[in-house]
């Protein structure tokens, strides 16, 4: 049985978009083939909890291959999918501001569980929730669902990495 949720999207207008793909030009680095987030929601700093999403396409280039005449979409894409809405949130909050030109990396990805499969033509709402949000380390749990029904759970930890300034379009 999966989890509680993290955040009640019942509650939210998913028709929305307070962040768009050129709004996350910004905060993210990942471009081309690598931005898999597409789009934010809400960003509730007060609540501590991002809520975003991902169009899975059949045009993409994982396709092709996993697997033929049958995609499903990667779990490492899902993971990295959750990962960008953490990112999002430490730079649009913390990182802008106090880490500038700074990257957030990878630290840890614990109790990740998948719980069905996604395919093209389907959504992914994407929903992270801050347990600790510092300069040098964030950590969230996140889940993502397709429609009402869980696909994923875990726990993403972000440390602070090198200064990379040209990898961000203002520098910052």
């Amino acid at each position: 049985m999966p989890p509680k949720a993290l955040v009640d999207l019942s509650e939210l207008d998913l028709g929305q978009v307070a962040f768009d793909e050129a709004a996350l030009d910004v905060y993210l680095p990942q471009c081309h083939e690598m931005r898999q987030l597409h789009g934010v929601h809400v960003l509730d700093v007060e609540r501590g909890f991002a809520v975003g999403f991902r169009d899975v396409r059949d045009d993409e280039f994982w396709c092709r291959g996993h697997f033929p005449g049958q995609p499903f979409f990667p779990g490492v894409l899902l993971v990295e999918s959750v990962a960008q809405l953490c990112v999002f949130y430490w730079r649009k909050v913390v990182g802008r501001e106090q880490a500038p030109g700074r990257a957030m990396l990878f630290g840890g990805i614990d109790g990740v569980k998948f719980r069905d499969a996604i395919r093209p033509g389907q959504r992914v709402t994407i929903a992270v929730l801050v347990e600790e949000l510092r300069v040098r380390r964030s950590i969230y749990k996140a889940q993502a669902y397709v429609g009402d029904r869980m696909v994923f759970e875990g726990q993403i930890t972000g440390l602070l990495g090198p200064e990379l300034p040209e990898i961000y379009r203002d520098g910052r």
